[in-house]
């Protein structure tokens, strides 16, 4: 059966190339929506991992990669 909203594959299991991608949080000004991801340090382009709701969203996504620095938000 075809469906519209389709859970989005994982495109990283585990780790992060640190040299080539840095950990960004993507927030909406307008709706305060938080998106956890990597930027690529080549062209700037933006990685979506997982959607941030809560506090333990943010720490799952820092435990899941190994990030313990502190993570950019951009706007």
């Amino acid at each position: 059966m075809f469906s519209f909203f389709r859970r989005k594959e994982k495109q990283q299991e585990a780790g992060y190339d640190a040299e080539a991608m840095t950990p960004v949080i993507r927030c909406s000004i307008c709706t305060g929506e938080q998106v956890a991801g990597f930027r690529r340090k080549s062209d700037g382009s933006f990685e979506e991992v997982m959607l941030i709701c809560d506090d333990g969203d943010l720490r799952q996504f820092r435990e899941q990669y190994g990030i313990k620095e502190e993570i950019e938000k951009v706007y």
